[in-house]
């Protein structure tokens, strides 16, 4: 097994006013050639877009693009003529293929969205672009990882092009659990969004995460009141 572990407070940061980003990976100014990436996991920014703004028109092509709101709402608009809003509870998912632009703005003018943006390397190119949004609080029950995401239209959650997996656990109660990886070649990056876990002994925090891989089974102890984001992507980049 091998691990890297990164801490809440050595993402990149970027504070526009309207726009505070952390960055897990090398984004934008952010730049960490050791940081580049997790396998196909390319992108984790930990955004918050302030009352009433948002990021204009702007194109996008051969990425899995994932958004998973945190807190408030956030309005998406596409040049496939969707126009759509998607809040806590909700995980939506762009595959950018040939090409395609869009916008998200925050559509409330008294509070800021809190949402992670998510860019998985896919498997295939130049694929048709397509849009799809679910509520996962639907799906989900506590104290276990529920999957989210995956490779199958038929499965639990939405589905990407990429031998991905991901799965959120929120604890009501302390909890241990194992985890098993659905491919040999995939790792796990895992991301605390609330409170604190321990994973294969180590401890994380809030916004603390933990790549893993070279191995099948991955250990979590949860704390009560903790909420973490397990993602597994292929690590070969090829």
């Amino acid at each position: 097994m091998k691990t890297v572990k990164h801490t809440s407070d050595s993402r990149g940061h970027v504070n526009h006013g309207w726009l505070d980003s952390h960055h897990s990976f090398s984004f934008s100014t952010y730049h960490n050639p050791e940081r580049m990436n997790f396998g196909v996991l390319r992108v984790l920014n930990d955004d918050r877009v302030a009352a009433g703004q948002g990021f204009g028109r702007h194109p996008h092509d051969n990425m899995e693009i994932i958004s998973i709101p945190l807190y408030g709402d956030l309005e998406h608009e596409d040049s496939m003529g969707n126009k759509k809003v998607i809040k806590e509870g909700d995980i939506q998912v762009m595959s950018a293929g040939t090409g395609i632009f869009h916008s998200e703005y925050n559509p409330n003018t008294d509070k800021e969205v809190q949402f992670l943006q998510i860019w998985v390397i896919p498997n295939e190119r130049s694929v048709e672009p397509r849009y799809d949004q679910k509520t996962i609080a639907d799906l989900s029950e506590p104290n276990q990882l529920n999957q989210i995401l995956s490779p199958n239209a038929d499965d639990a959650g939405v589905w990407i092009h990429q031998n991905a997996w991901f799965h959120l656990g929120t604890f009501d109660n302390d909890t241990e659990l194992n985890y098993q990886l659905k491919d040999a070649n995939n790792g796990v990056y895992a991301f605390v969004l609330e409170g604190d876990v321990s994973i294969e002994d180590q401890t994380l925090n809030k916004r603390d995460g933990l790549g893993i891989w070279e191995t099948d089974n991955i250990s979590l102890s949860a704390k009560k009141g903790a909420k973490v984001l397990f993602m597994e992507v292929p690590m070969n980049l090829n």
